[in-house]
């Protein structure tokens, strides 16, 4: 009897399925790259042509629940176009949004094509800064200095939404029923660092970060996040991981991705409790008071990226071993 190994299912001969996707690029650093960027490409033209299709259907006097949006409730929540109670004024940020959006996806989609049919399929075979890119995926200081790269650009993004909420207009609280600034974001650890374990408005709550009531506290986090993650990139593209961490942690291309998709999984899971109870991050005025489809589709997506993290960390154990 042949007993057919995980690694092997997809293979035919020497070559790859197609249905195994960007597993076919593993070894080819430029390809994987303009796949990577591709993707990226697509997510953008997805949200901007998305945008733009909401905001041409779109009906000023139904509220915004009730009208199967996806984004705009979104850019609402952020404060773009929308005044006291939440009535939209304005549309034309909407559109602005969506177009910069399909902008940048064009840039990306460009910058994808160009690594796949005419970049180096590996990238130390181009030579010069290009060969600065290049990877192993069993050399734990370059992917080290990757998940940096990562981490600084998160940590970015988390001050961007501070930047917007303290200078550029702020964002809408549901409190007040109205856009507002946020002048004093709560720094206080405590007090943002009691959510995690559940502590939060003087008592004990399951709900742990969903249960945040207030702006200030939301943008506070956000503070401690985005310091956090620049902390932690620049950390990680400066030291090596240490020899216990390289013990623990399978490093090879199926684990990095596990280990993305578990990351994936969880924030689909923890966002599922925010649209279900949390009306300040998601307000009622935009997204209704019954968010049971909405949160559905988190819990779905959270399922499937799981279901990921397990199969391709059963892929790393059995390549490990």
């Amino acid at each position: 009897m042949t007993i057919a190994n995980i690694n092997d299912f997809g293979r035919d001969g020497a070559n790859v399925k197609w249905w195994l996707g960007n597993a076919r690029l593993t070894d080819l650093s430029g390809r994987l790259l303009g796949a990577h960027v591709a993707h990226a490409g697509l997510i953008m033209f997805w949200a901007g042509a998305t945008t733009i299709s909401e905001v041409t259907r779109f009906v000023p006097s139904t509220p915004m629940y009730e009208q199967n949006l996806s984004l705009l409730p979104h850019l609402a929540t952020l404060g773009w176009g929308v005044g006291a109670g939440g009535v939209v004024t304005d549309t034309y940020a909407y559109f602005a949004i969506g177009i910069l959006h399909l902008v940048a996806s064009a840039v990306l989609g460009a910058g994808g094509l160009y690594h796949v049919f005419s970049g180096p399929e590996i990238l130390h075979t181009g030579g010069g800064i290009v060969a600065k890119f290049h990877y192993e995926w069993n050399d734990a200081k370059k992917l080290g200095s990757i998940l940096g790269s990562h981490l600084i650009i998160l940590g970015l993004g988390a001050f961007l939404l501070v930047i917007k909420a303290m200078n550029f207009g702020g964002i809408y609280d549901s409190a007040i029923g109205d856009v507002r600034l946020i002048v004093t974001p709560n720094l206080n650890p405590a007090t943002i660092f009691g959510y995690l374990f559940g502590f939060a408005n003087g008592g004990w709550t399951i709900l742990g970060m969903a249960s945040v009531n207030n702006l200030e506290d939301v943008i506070g986090g956000h503070i401690w996040i985005g310091a956090m993650l620049i902390s932690g990139g620049v950390w990680h593209i400066l030291v090596e991981p240490f020899p216990w961490a390289k013990r623990i942690l399978i490093i090879e291309a199926d684990a990095i991705l596990s280990y993305s998709l578990a990351g994936l999984a969880f924030m689909a899971f923890l966002s599922c409790v925010f649209v279900g109870y949390n009306t300040t991050v998601y307000p009622v005025e935009f997204y209704g008071g019954d968010r049971l489809g909405l949160a559905n589709a988190q819990f779905l997506l959270g399922t499937l990226a799981l279901a990921g993290h397990i199969w391709h960390a059963s892929r790393a154990r059995l390549n490990r071993s």
